[in-house]
């Protein structure tokens, strides 16, 4: 079979927000990019629909924002707890944070992906082919020099060269396998089952709430007319639960949240219950010569606050602001590709060091225990923000902005822009 080949500047591989925002920042910096996504579309339930409030931000300045406010999505302004006893625990308070965008924006990802891969349309050096599956890399020596692809429409297989080739393909890497990048990897105690029931606009929860209590919890995250669920699980317990049956489910479900008592018969069967093995990691390092490592890639977060996608978005930014430049120039170098982690390390040692300790000190323990959860059960930070609600911004901040947020570049700005919806 004959191969395709091609060429480009930068090579981003992986269409999430991650891979779709490095593609559209590079591009308005004059460097020719390319990025991969392996499917057709970007319609898949339960991936990650929070946008954040520094991603909001980001959104301005890049002119998105009257047309990010165009996509349907619901915003939240406070994270809750909700124990045993009817105890209703506020976590975080957006709206002390800073600046204009005091909330978290819930919105399906699809839509979130498609107003950037519009935006991206507008720009000569940009491109994005789907349906195209990443299958290995091309090298030169020791530098990577390109990648293998699929066209899963028709089955061509060819080549892309690039002087930059970005893993931006989530947790589960082929092209971080591929390198052989050693990493840290931390465990977890749980994992996750994603669902969805239906959700009346009186409901009592009008932010992301999570719901606690012996052995088992629940987070609620509203989104229209149904909640987005995730029903924590200790790890490695999804056979064995699943072969105790939906019924059992949908009974552990009412335990924890009884006013869903109503609805829980539309989980038809454990198959509406979709895994997501929680993994928490970090690579030591994020690059070799022509390859560099953003996102989960780069560090897989724990759903522990939702962080993941932020933290993924303000990676592709630093990348894009370091590496602009030296990709105009061809002089990207393995120096300039560790500047990105040098830069995005300290944010996130510190967002997985959180995780890991709520990890141990709550979700471990609470998993696998029988006793109730009240306030007096919780971290003693959670119980001091509940003493003094004006410490509420804290995790708010942390959730929210992240500890070390990212601009976009001069560059990327532009003045709020009327993006046509394809």
């Amino acid at each position: 079979m004959e191969r395709n080949t091609g060429r480009t500047t930068c090579l981003v591989v992986g269409g999430g927000p991650a891979g779709m925002v490095l593609g559209l920042l590079l591009a308005r910096g004059g460097v020719e990019v390319t990025v991969l996504e392996k499917h057709g579309d970007f319609l898949r339930d339960f991936r990650g629909d929070t946008v954040h409030a520094s991603t909001l931000t980001l959104m301005d300045e890049l002119g998105l924002g009257p047309a990010f406010e165009q996509v349907p999505h619901q915003d939240v302004d406070k994270v809750e707890a909700l124990l045993d006893g009817g105890e209703q625990a506020v976590v975080a308070d957006l709206k002390r944070l800073p600046g204009p965008n005091k909330r978290i924006a819930m919105v399906p990802q699809w839509d979130f992906l498609d107003l950037l891969a519009d935006a991206g349309k507008l720009e000569p050096a940009f491109t994005l082919r789907m349906n195209t599956e990443v299958t290995g890399i091309t090298r030169s020596g020791n530098r990577v020099t390109g990648v293998k692809y699929r066209d899963r429409a028709d089955g061509h297989e060819g080549e892309i060269a690039a002087d930059l080739v970005v893993a931006a393909d989530g947790r589960s890497s082929i092209l971080r396998d591929a390198v052989n990048l050693p990493v840290y990897s931390f465990g977890a105690p749980m994992d996750v089952w994603w669902f969805r029931l239906p959700r009346n606009g009186d409901e009592p929860v009008v932010g992301g709430a999570g719901r606690f209590s012996a052995g088992s919890a629940m987070v609620l995250i509203p989104r229209g007319d149904y909640f987005q669920c995730a029903f924590l699980i200790r790890k490695g317990t999804d056979q064995q639960l699943r072969a105790e049956g939906v019924e059992k489910f949908r009974e552990r479900v009412v335990t924890l949240v009884p006013w869903l008592a109503d609805r829980v018969d539309h989980i038809r069967s454990m198959d509406d219950a979709k895994l997501l093995d929680v993994k928490l990691d970090r690579l030591r390092q994020w690059h070799v010569d022509g390859l560099l490592c953003i996102g989960d890639a780069a560090h897989a977060m724990s759903p522990v606050g939702g962080v993941g996608i932020n933290l993924a978005v303000q990676d592709a930014v630093a990348a894009a602001r370091l590496l602009a430049k030296p990709l105009r120039q061809g002089l990207v170098t393995s120096a300039a590709l560790a500047k990105v982690r040098r830069r995005r390390l300290f944010p996130t040692v510190v967002i997985q060091t959180l995780q890991r300790i709520i990890h141990r000190v709550f979700l471990g323990r609470k998993l696998g225990s029988t006793e109730t959860v009240s306030t007096t059960g919780m971290p003693f930070m959670l119980r001091l923000v509940q003493k003094l609600p004006f410490l509420q911004v804290v995790p708010a901040y942390v959730i929210a902005i992240g500890p070390r947020p990212e601009h976009a570049p001069e560059f990327a700005r532009r003045e709020p822009q009327t993006i046509v919806r394809s």
